[in-house]
């Protein structure tokens, strides 16, 4: 079983600054150095290197759009709690491997409980999701049972990491 990424040792550690860096560039990855050191309260040399050793250090994974899945056309999202045959590391290596070419899962969850993994789909309807599960189970091999719930509306979804929680 793969472990969570836990903090590098190594990295350094986060000062009130490198969080308020990170929060602005979570909310506008587009924003340019001189306004991101006017958001932060820096000058913008040492906010740009500020932004490079995080960067350097993982804690900046990259940078990207955010795109409204819903103006681009009907899709449905599935969450699919997911158990394995058996529970050998080997087994659990395999199938996250497996998910990493599925590009239809948006998410997957190694999660203790009833099950082992939790898994988003995302499907153009009902139809796509089965041809979709159904060549898993076949490339798998190793799923001995799924469940499948359908997302009928859509509350929220925060992109991003809630920064305040390391404070």
């Amino acid at each position: 079983m793969a472990a969570q990424t836990k903090r590098d040792a190594t990295a350094p550690r986060l000062d009130r600054l490198d969080l308020k860096i990170l929060a602005a560039l979570q909310a506008d990855g587009r924003m340019t150095n001189v306004r991101l050191a006017e958001k932060v309260g820096l000058s913008p040399t040492p906010c740009l290197q500020r932004v490079r050793r995080l960067e350097k250090a993982g804690y900046i994974a990259g940078y990207g759009a955010r795109i409204d899945a819903a103006r681009l056309g009907a899709s449905i999202v599935v969450f699919t709690e997911i158990t394995l045959r058996s529970h050998t590391r080997d087994d659990f290596l395999r199938f996250e491997r497996l998910v990493q070419d599925v590009p239809h899962i948006v998410g997957c969850h190694l999660v203790s409980g009833g099950y082992d993994y939790l898994v988003q789909f995302m499907a153009r309807d009902v139809a796509h999701y089965q041809d979709i599960i159904e060549a898993l189970l076949d490339r798998s091999g190793s799923i001995e049972k799924y469940f499948s719930y359908i997302a009928i509306k859509h509350i929220k979804t925060r992109n991003g990491v809630p920064l305040e929680l390391f404070e």
